[in-house]
């Protein structure tokens, strides 16, 4: 009873306040990140009771100390960075933590990093811009291989109309190791890139479908007993993802009009699928792929991959992006390679920075204006 009479005290103190002393009773928020107009941006974290609180960014070669204030907020303000979407996280007394003020969130199996979209005087490839937008939607397949409910985010384009006559052309877009089917949507920006392209008449309108492309884990995330293979995602791509597709989707349902691409492990498993099954794919782009020499060539040798003059006769395009700086970046080079040895015809992508989403957004921009035409 006590406790009520205090707070109804409490509330009745409140409203013989001047609106401004109210508001000052409470704490104000925290706005992290703050980007200024100039570039810098700004980052704070409280934490009264921690020792350190560092920053750890995408655009910094190392983590950079925070300072705390008397109201126990850590807070730091970085140089000029070059417009685009970055991940970041506090590191606060040794723990890795996300964001508390900030709802951008990097969808990942392992870390969750925030995001801070640093936009600059002009658009950028993934900037929201006065075009007509598609539409984002989730939908769920039951895999009867798996044994799990699978989640896949749909991409269509504008003017979309699901009772239309008009059918679309499909791109299959993988995800890396411990990402999601949200990563390509929530980080790569598909949805926008393409909405861009699309409206400057520069790629065709088409559906993108971004699997949940991890098999060694169910939907909710934990270990899938069924799976032995957890890095080859060909057999669910080809036999329930695609045909859930075709069957709610007016799509079209040749291989002229259907492409796979992936980033990462995703690259990998866009090979195997791709190269595997160019009756199925004439378009096979890899953003940075998890291969290296040896996996080359086993994958001619056994057979994962079709015979070079197969390849030649379906494919067309074979497409490969990589960061110069990228610890995948030899394997591009023994693969490019390979395909040389072999006569494959291919484009290739080498662009700076490492193995970031920051390329695979310019890989997509690249390779949505060169596919379906």
């Amino acid at each position: 009873m006590k406790k009520i009479t205090h707070i109804l005290a409490f509330l009745s103190l409140l409203l013989t306040l001047p609106v401004d002393q109210a508001y000052a009773q409470r704490r104000e928020a925290i706005v992290s990140p703050q980007v200024h107009p100039n570039g810098q941006v700004t980052f704070r974290f409280q934490a009264p009771q921690a020792t350190q609180v560092e920053l750890s960014a995408q655009f910094l070669k190392e983590k950079a100390p925070m300072t705390k204030d008397e109201d126990g907020v850590w807070s730091i303000t970085t140089q000029a960075v070059d417009p685009d979407l970055y991940p970041y996280f506090f590191i606060v007394d040794g723990t890795s933590v996300t964001d508390p003020n900030n709802v951008l969130i990097f969808p990942n199996e392992r870390f969750k990093n925030s995001l801070v979209d640093i936009q600059g005087e002009k658009p950028l490839l993934y900037s929201v811009t006065d075009v007509p937008h598609g539409k984002i939607a989730y939908r769920y397949y039951t895999s009867s291989a798996l044994n799990d409910i699978r989640p896949l985010v749909i991409y269509t384009p504008p003017g979309y109309d699901p009772q239309g006559s008009k059918k679309y052309p499909v791109l299959y877009l993988i995800h890396g190791a411990t990402d999601t089917h949200e990563t390509w949507f929530k980080v790569g920006h598909v949805n926008f890139i393409l909405d861009n392209l699309i409206a400057a008449g520069k790629a065709e309108p088409m559906i993108i479908v971004m699997p949940y492309a991890n098999p060694g884990l169910t939907s909710a995330g934990k270990p899938n007993p069924t799976i032995t293979n957890n890095r080859d995602y060909t057999d669910e791509l080809i036999k329930e993802v695609i045909p859930y597709v075709e069957q709610n989707y007016p799509v079209k349902s040749d291989a002229a009009n259907r492409a796979v691409a992936g980033f990462s492990r995703g690259g990998y498993q866009t090979l195997h699928a791709g190269l595997g099954n160019p009756d199925l794919f004439n378009y096979v782009c890899a953003f940075a792929p998890a291969v290296n020499e040896q996996r080359v060539e086993e994958s001619f040798s056994k057979g994962i991959y079709a015979a070079p003059e197969v390849l030649n006769q379906n494919l067309k395009l074979l497409w490969l992006g990589y960061g110069i700086e990228d610890f995948l970046y030899q394997g591009a080079l023994d693969f490019a390679k390979k395909l040389d040895e072999l006569q494959v015809p291919y484009e290739k992508m080498y662009t700076p920075g490492g193995h970031t989403w920051m390329n695979c957004r310019i890989y997509l921009h690249e390779i949505a204006q060169k596919i379906f035409k």
